[in-house]
């Protein structure tokens, strides 16, 4: 990909107009790993804790498997959010029949809608990486500024870094 395609994957346009292509029952995009290529992280960090007490958030969810095969093993307190109001549309309606997925539109550098103390775990598998492009060396001001916003928003002590 180009730096200008790499850039235009920090914007929900960009993802609507993809999962727009693919209809409501064929998946476009599994980031990086599937459940099964994560599954042993998952048993080491996850799948320790009593599933009916762990909230988990999806931070940028697409249209992922991994909530769905974490409800098929009792994690039924998932909220997954996306910027992409097509796909937060295909996936609640995918999985309108099982319980304890919630789908919701939001930006994960801006969720004001998600208190902090209603999390217990969040879980990027692409998300802040879609947000990279240019030089590692010296990043784009967008870079410094998505990045920084989403980690910020996401960090569990915002007094941890001052």
């Amino acid at each position: 990909m180009s730096d200008a395609e790499l850039e235009r994957l920090a914007h929900a346009d960009y993802w609507d107009e993809r999962y727009s292509e693919t209809g409501p029952d064929k998946q476009y995009h599994e980031w990086f790993r599937s459940f099964d290529d994560l599954l042993p992280f998952f048993e080491q960090n996850l799948l320790q804790s009593p599933a009916s007490e762990t909230r988990i958030l999806h931070l940028g969810s697409g249209d992922s498997t991994v909530p769905e095969q974490l409800a098929e093993r009792g994690y039924n307190d998932q909220l997954c959010v996306d910027f992409s109001p097509v796909v937060v549309g295909l996936m609640s309606k995918r999985h309108a029949a099982i319980k304890g997925i919630e789908w919701a539109e939001a930006d994960v550098r801006h969720m004001d809608n998600v208190p902090s103390s209603s999390i217990d775990i969040a879980f990027d598998k692409g998300t802040l990486d879609a947000m990279i492009h240019g030089s590692p060396w010296s990043p784009p001001d967008d870079v410094l500024q998505n990045t920084s916003q989403y980690i910020q928003e996401v960090q569990t002590d915002p007094d941890a870094y001052e």
